[in-house]
């Protein structure tokens, strides 16, 4: 454990500053952590793989040549490349959860927007989205509520996408899973979301009722029914996937009595 973890100093964690991108510093950074679990010549075959660049058969040493060569390739790749190059690079390492750790560290103290979770590259947003996408997993596991959660998961994995996220696949899995919720909880397998919330007054308190049927008037005309000009922005995409959430996990817990495996609605 390092002096930092033993003395159970709190690391700051810092704003998100950088998503479309993987800069000069981080790239450097990289690549000092890398050849702590590998040799030159594996770090080289590997990134070298990722990238698609040709190995340069004059540097057949382990020595500052082959260093160089490639940490050019790592500061001139496109930034997407970097973040395939840290998931293939867990894939072939031994210790791959320290590996993780370390990045996500990393990820956290200098503002990048992203997290490595069981060897894939997924958005990270600020802490109190974090907390909200874990609990709603969680509620939804214990709840058995399989299709939700899965997409749940899907709406991550379209904002996690690159170089360009899936704002209008994220949109549309979020609130499919506040849907699949609704739907369950009303016993009505067929409904629309909207339909669900007009016809069952009491599932959600008033004024709150509005904000699901808002939700899902904005992902019926920015997710599924798009104009032209009209596809939402990431950050507008990450406030419904957060909002979807943070409903799915109060309906759950409104309306489940969640007792260690079993669960019984509560009707």
């Amino acid at each position: 454990m390092s002096f930092t973890e033993r003395m159970g100093i709190e690391v700051s964690i810092s704003p998100i500053r950088v998503k479309s991108d993987a800069p000069r510093e981080f790239r450097l950074y990289l690549l000092q952590l890398m050849l702590h679990y590998v040799g030159l010549k594996k770090l080289r075959s590997l990134v070298c793989f990722v990238t698609k660049d040709a190995e340069d058969p004059n540097n057949w040493g382990e020595n500052d040549f082959m260093k160089n060569e490639v940490q050019s390739i790592l500061e001139n790749c496109p930034w997407n490349r970097i973040y395939d190059i840290i998931e293939y690079f867990y894939a072939n390492i031994q210790k791959r959860s320290e590996f993780e750790k370390i990045i996500n560290e990393y990820f956290i103290e200098k503002g990048i927007g992203w997290k490595l979770v069981n060897g894939l590259i997924e958005t990270r947003g600020d802490e109190a989205f974090e907390k909200k996408i874990k609990d709603v997993i969680d509620v939804l596991d214990k709840a058995q509520l399989n299709t939700s959660k899965n997409e749940i998961k899907e709406a991550i994995k379209d904002l996690s996408k690159r170089p360009k996220a899936d704002v209008t696949g994220s949109v549309q899995h979020s609130v499919a899973a506040l849907e699949c919720v609704c739907r369950e909880i009303s016993g009505d397998k067929r409904a629309t979301l909207g339909k669900i919330i007009k016809d069952n007054s009491g599932l959600v308190p008033k004024p709150l009722d509005d904000v699901i049927t808002k939700v899902f008037g904005f992902a019926s005309e920015q997710g599924r029914h798009l104009r032209e000009g009209g596809t939402p922005n990431f950050e507008e995409a990450e406030l419904v996937v957060h909002l979807s959430a943070s409903l799915c996990t109060y309906l759950v817990k409104k309306n489940l009595r969640i007792e260690s495996d079993n669960i019984e609605l509560l009707f």
